[in-house]
């Protein structure tokens, strides 16, 4: 059985706030839809990625700022963390751990992201995904 994970709502208190940052990080604007008075959905895809996150009102009810620690995986972390600086975004030096280099930023509510560079011998990096000598 394949599952494959799409969408993850992110609880902001703000969303076109919450829109325009991650649109200035650089996800796609998919779809901002109002389907009642109630509901409004707006999806964005960061980019190269095959899951989106979910903005909106009555999507969730998660507190605003309450998402901790959502990942994705870059080609360069330190590349990456120009790239935000320079877009006006705040983000940690890279630090480096034996399982790769990290940055760190967070959204206007606090909702916080990691972004991975993996380490040269995992398997996501074209290594054997074993051995950290190789």
């Amino acid at each position: 059985m394949d599952m494959k994970l799409e969408l993850v709502a992110v609880p902001v208190s703000d969303v076109d706030r919450a829109k325009e940052f991650y649109v200035r990080v650089g996800f796609h604007a998919d779809h901002d839809h109002t389907v009642s008075d109630d509901v409004r959905f707006v999806q964005l895809t960061p980019p190269g990625s095959s899951c989106s996150i979910a903005i909106g009102n009555g999507l969730t009810e998660m507190a605003p700022g309450s998402l901790d620690n959502l990942q994705m995986v870059v080609a360069d972390a330190a590349a990456s963390r120009a790239e935000l600086a320079e877009r006006g975004v705040a983000v940690s030096e890279v630090d480096e751990q034996p399982w790769g280099r990290f940055v760190h930023f967070a959204d206007p509510d606090g909702n916080r992201w990691a972004l991975q560079e993996l380490p040269a011998w995992s398997t996501g990096a074209g290594g054997d995904g074993v051995n950290p000598d190789a």
